[in-house]
């Protein structure tokens, strides 16, 4: 079995100039599939342009929080997104969410950008994918009540508390590991994430960002993330294959609309 990074921005640098070397170093240390993340509308011809070009990689649609104030009207929004979910390699809606850490777009603009993912998510039967920091409230609240608890998804880069891992847990979301657990400092993250049912975890690098250590500090890449894969199942005390198997079937079973030759 093979590892599945379940998030990364391959449109950003220095990942973007080296798609090629990025690609095989990551299938070198058994990552053979991708997923590609859109944080802005504008970049959705150049991630299609990716998925189209590598079999292995697969995108989504999303507008990030930080974004929110600069997009589309959500009835506007919520129709774009449904209208280019049509293409075969665009698996999932997001990054989307609430960031109330930095707020660089206002709470309101924030939550009727989340509103319209959440709708196109249960209109087109897609996945989200949530960013969510110091939002946590409001976040399940949205997920709840737009989404009547329906809607299926992944909380991405998880660094939240227990209470949020529960209320996900509770609404059929999976919960989705970063490098930030290989950090020195974060046990009490580790404690969290030791409770979530394995058929419950994905794996994901969120590069270029959050480095695992040893990489700490440097560019992040997919070809890292078997740093963060191996101490998840240390964590997990399974082996390391089991840990490979369980995350990508995790992979699958939520991007459904996804299709994999090396399967």
């Amino acid at each position: 079995m093979f590892l599945v990074d379940s998030h990364c921005h391959l449109d950003y640098e220095p990942m973007l100039s080296d798609i090629k070397g990025t690609l095989k170093r990551a299938r070198d240390k058994e990552v053979k599939a991708l997923l590609t993340i859109c944080t802005d509308l504008s970049k959705v011809p150049l991630l299609k342009s990716i998925a189209e070009t590598h079999a292995d990689v697969f995108a989504t649609l999303g507008v990030h929080p930080h974004e929110a104030e600069k997009t589309l009207p959500e009835k506007e929004l919520f129709a774009f997104l449904i209208q280019e979910a049509t293409h075969p390699k665009m698996v999932g809606f997001g990054e989307t969410g609430l960031d109330y850490y930095y707020t660089h777009s206002p709470k309101e603009a924030q939550q009727s950008a989340f509103k319209a993912h959440i709708e196109a998510a249960l209109d087109c039967d897609l996945p989200l994918i949530v960013h969510t920091r110091d939002a946590e409230e409001d976040t399940i609240n949205l997920l709840k009540t737009v989404g009547n608890g329906k809607v299926r998804g992944v909380m991405h880069c998880f660094s939240g508390s227990a209470w949020l891992r529960d209320q996900a847990l509770d609404l059929g979301f999976y919960i989705s590991v970063s490098g930030i657990v290989t950090f020195k400092k974060a046990q009490e993250l580790r404690d969290i994430l030791k409770e979530v049912p394995l058929e419950r975890l994905l794996v994901e690098t969120d590069s270029p960002y959050l480095a695992p250590e040893p990489y700490r500090g440097k560019s992040n890449e997919p070809a890292f993330m078997i740093e963060t894969a191996k101490k998840l199942a240390d964590l997990k005390e399974i082996s390391f294959d089991e840990l490979k198997t369980s995350t990508t079937q995790n992979f699958l079973t939520l991007f459904s609309k996804v299709t994999l030759s090396c399967v």
